[in-house]
């Protein structure tokens, strides 16, 4: 019985764990400093120049955050590496 509640607790733990960090990847998208991040701004400008009408941006758990729309009106979250602005991941 006490395997069981142990088990339980691990799984019910890591659960939530998982829904935690399903916003933002469950992982970083760099591990560089937060100095040589580009500005809120850049990353925005980044988005716009590969075609996406940004709506909101932030920067969360080491990703640039980007909701935007693509070229054909479809709904769009990018994960941009802060140092570079490249597209680490598209939801």
């Amino acid at each position: 019985m006490r395997k069981i509640a142990i088990v339980t607790a691990a799984l019910v733990s890591a659960g939530i764990w998982t829904t935690a960090q399903a916003g933002s990847l469950g992982r970083p998208c760099t591990w560089a400093p937060e100095s040589t991040w580009l500005s809120l701004s850049d990353l925005k400008s980044k988005a716009e120049s590969l075609g996406y009408k940004v709506e909101k941006a932030k920067l969360k758990a080491s990703c640039g955050e980007i909701y935007a729309h693509d070229g054909n009106g479809v709904r769009t979250e990018l994960f941009l590496d802060p140092t570079s602005g490249a597209v680490v991941a598209k939801q």
